[in-house]
């Protein structure tokens, strides 16, 4: 698929203008002069996300527009956010709370959460964001590994989730609850109303002694297998959400900001909450989950210029088609982008035609704690590639060796693993409580990311699978986002999946199972058209040798299709614990 040549000259120049000036003079030290830090010395994240912004003439300016899923609306503005947060912080405080203390939230997207987050690290306790749909075990399990001390939630999940497993956690002393609470609830040990604790509080507060190598957040992301690990990250990130947001999504000070993913994955901390915060943008936050009507809605009517969402939420509106724009206004739109999961070519190639600009696909995971490879708005776009490295970051295609050692790959267009050299900024600092499993990340001072790559001559990046995803084949390494990829290309194709299935000959066969788009019906005379569309389009030893149809393929809660759970069905395997299944994210994002 030939390259989307980057935009006509937009209203406002991107911040990065030339990617190859760019990396020859970029340095971190240079980008941290950006940032203010705190006043006696130090680094916060809360401090540089708000209450920095009062000193700069920008407290008027809104810094969270809330949309309610019952049509109410809230605007907090930088300075009314440094006064919401600073309440928090003192409120932690009351309760005893000493810095480097756990605080969990654990609630759908209110104001509450985001000043929750915000002034906990005010208080430097280390917040960990819950996804609201776990259900009880995921929850527990979080709180426990990560010790946690404080819990704000609501009513109903405290209810529905919590409440029944508290003999598990008796390190959790309190419980702050959103909303309307009865009493019989409130009097149980350990539980406040927010509305009590919290709204009581002074209004001013100053941040104590914060380095850029404290601990901030703590994100939990599952492997392959079993127990979640908590990846632990630190205040200096915040120099990294910056530059991201900056460049990879092409913030400008007066952009109206929009990222769709849920705060209870590390996308919906980053860039639902740091990274536009720091930036100075008004950052929309809507309540309601994915309808594609609702949605286009929020983009005509608050007018927003950049947009960050998922490839599932992109694939849904492809699968609606482009009737559902036509007569809206989103002419303040200017710059879109996704991640989760690879995004499609054809995807990328569906925004241009529906919106009037592709979708700009970005890489990154739990571990690198923000954008790594990104699609930039001043450069071509080649759909089905992740784009090229930040500047600032090195990242190199690997061969591990037996010995334990690393090869780099010079040659263009062969398969590796992805490797980034550290540090750098927001990369994790360890595993919580798993130091050796941390250590293995990395080798001769490379971070190995567990993703397969290739590297095309023009230094793009192409994802071609995690490293357990990859199907083996009669010799061939066969990456399935390439077959789901080619598979999509077909108009009938709403989604696919592809694993690899035993074969006593080859290793392994490629198999498809394919969810059709409204107007197709499944039939064996359009599973053949599929297979040869495929050996078409990837040759024979590449194509799958069978295709399955599906009404709808299973997915994470972030939405990304769950090869893992297709292969045990295939193979009649236990499909295991599916909470820690759905669970599985790099970059888990809330469509």
């Amino acid at each position: 698929m030939e390259r989307i040549p980057k935009q006509p000259a937009p209203a406002v120049a991107p911040n990065l203008a030339d990617y190859d000036e760019a990396v020859a003079r970029f340095r971190w030290e240079d980008a941290a002069a950006e940032l203010d830090g705190l006043p006696g010395g130090g680094l916060n994240i809360a401090h540089e996300a708000v209450d920095r912004h009062l000193g700069h003439g920008r407290g008027d300016r809104v810094a969270i527009r809330w949309l309610g899923k019952r049509g109410d609306r809230r605007d907090l503005s930088y300075a009314g956010l440094a006064r919401e947060t600073s309440r928090f912080a003192h409120a932690l405080e009351k309760l005893g709370l000493e810095p480097g203390e756990r605080v969990f939230v654990l609630m759908g997207r209110l104001p509450e959460l985001y000043v929750a987050v915000l002034g906990a690290l005010k208080a430097r306790c280390v917040v960990s964001p819950l996804f609201p749909a776990f259900g009880p075990e995921p929850i527990a399990t979080r709180a426990e590994m990560g010790d946690a001390r404080v819990l704000v939630t609501t009513p109903e999940l405290y209810r529905r989730k919590v409440q029944g497993l508290r003999s598990r956690l008796p390190g959790l002393r309190h419980v702050i609850l959103v909303g309307e609470t009865d009493d019989a609830l409130a009097a149980e040990p350990g539980v406040q109303r927010w509305s009590s604790l919290v709204d009581a509080m002074p209004d001013r507060y100053v941040i104590g002694p914060t380095t850029a190598e404290t601990v901030s957040l703590l994100h939990f992301t599952s492997g392959t297998t079993g127990r979640p690990k908590g990846a632990v990250h630190v205040h200096g990130a915040v120099l990294a959400h910056l530059v991201t947001g900056r460049f990879a999504l092409d913030l400008h000070e007066r952009d109206v900001f929009w990222c769709t993913a849920d705060p209870g994955w590390v996308t919906g901390t980053s860039y639902g909450i740091i990274a536009p915060l720091v930036c100075g943008v008004t950052n929309v936050v809507v309540e309601a989950e994915f309808d594609p009507a609702t949605w286009y809605g929020v983009l005509e009517s608050e007018r927003v210029s950049v947009w960050y969402t998922a490839p599932t939420a992109i694939r849904m509106m492809m699968k609606l088609g482009t009737e559902a724009l036509q007569g809206r206004d989103l002419s303040a739109l200017r710059f879109m982008a996704s991640v989760g999961e690879p995004l499609n070519p054809e995807a990328v190639v569906w925004g241009v035609k529906a919106f009037g600009m592709p979708f700009h696909d970005n890489w990154w995971q739990s571990e690198t704690g923000g954008i790594m490879v990104s699609n930039y708005a001043a450069m071509d776009v080649k759909p089905g590639s992740m784009g090229k490295p930040l500047p600032g970051i090195t990242a190199a295609v690997v061969h591990r060796e037996p010995d334990g050692g690393l090869t780099l790959v010079d040659q263009a267009g062969t398969d590796g693993e992805l490797a980034l050299r550290a540090p750098w900024p927001s990369m994790m600092r360890g595993y919580l409580h798993e130091e050796e499993r941390y250590r293995k990340c990395f080798v001769d001072g490379w971070y190995l990311t567990g993703d397969l790559v290739r590297r095309d001559a023009d230094g793009y990046y192409w994802f071609v699978g995690r490293a357990d995803d990859v199907i083996k084949s009669a010799g061939h390494l066969i990456g399935p986002f390439e077959v789901e990829s080619a598979l999509m290309e077909h108009p009938a194709v709403a989604e696919a999946g592809v694993i690899g299935v035993p074969d006593p000959m080859v290793g392994e066969v490629v198999k498809a199972f394919v969810a059709l788009k409204p107007g197709f019906e499944a039939s064996e005379a359009l599973g053949r058209e599929l297979l040869g569309h495929a050996r078409q389009r990837l040759g024979a030893a590449v194509a799958p040798k069978s295709i399955e149809f599906k009404i709808n393929l299973p997915k994470t809660r972030s939405g990304k299709i769950m090869r893992r759970l297709l292969k045990a069905r295939e193979l009649g395997l236990p499909e295991g614990d599916l909470s820690t299944l759905e669970s599985d994210e790099r970059t888990g994002v809330q469509p």
